[in-house]
């Protein structure tokens, strides 16, 4: 199976405006992601159990949220979301369209992410911080997140990698980007150089991510 480098010349164009469409997509739901998941990580963390803030409510109501919209598979999620896309952007397709259901399918999957990343820090820390008489928001600000910092990026990483992913599967509902580009010329008009094309661009992608995203968490690791 051969590149018709012809062929990508052409459609460059179209290959540009689905990368645009893509990254536009992946920076709108990650910021969501990151502004509603942040918080909500932090706060299934002191909720638990033994914690500062230990709320069995809480926990276990946001913890069941969490896991009722991650086990939904991406898929359903676009389709199920379709009336709040539809009232939120006025549309159902397109890049906009697609970022809703995008950034519902990461928040719940970053907040998991900051949780597990608070997890790994020592207790005997917080502790002495309880013990000094730290409020929640200074133990928060000052000891939680520079304590995570280093495994919070990588859970950004790991999240922007999950919507590159994400972002493909949103083609077959026409949300736009390399997903929309694959299935319209690769996959409906059995264009295998595209189909190539759209598979090598969204490789390229995640290793670029995943390599900034190494280097930045080590760079800010003080361990």
């Amino acid at each position: 199976m051969g590149i018709d480098i012809q062929h990508v010349i052409e459609l460059w164009p179209d290959i540009l405006k689905a990368f645009g469409q893509t990254m536009y997509m992946i920076g709108i739901s990650l910021t969501v992601a990151i502004v509603i998941g942040l918080p909500l990580g932090i706060v299934l963390f002191i909720t638990d159990r033994g914690l500062f803030l230990e709320n069995r409510f809480v926990k276990g109501t946001l913890g069941f949220i969490v896991n009722m919209v991650r086990s939904i598979p991406f898929i359903i999620l676009l389709v199920a979301l379709i009336p709040l896309t539809k009232f939120l952007v006025d549309s159902t397709i397109g890049p906009a369209a697609a970022s809703v259901s995008l950034s519902v399918a990461a928040i719940p999957f970053f907040a998991r992410i900051v949780e597990t990343s608070l997890r790994e820090i020592d207790k005997g820390v917080i502790e002495a911080a309880v013990a000094v008489g730290a409020t929640p928001w200074m133990i928060i600000k000052d000891v939680l997140l520079p304590e995570a910092k280093s495994s919070i990026v990588q859970g950004v990483t790991m999240t922007i990698i999950s919507l590159v992913a994400y972002s493909a599967m949103a083609g077959v509902v026409g949300g736009g980007g390399i997903g929309d580009l694959a299935i319209r010329f690769g996959y409906y008009r059995y264009d295998n150089t595209i189909m190539v094309v759209t598979v090598v661009i969204l490789i390229v992608l995640v290793q670029i991510i995943q390599q900034l995203g190494d280097w930045t968490s080590k760079a800010i690791d003080k361990r």
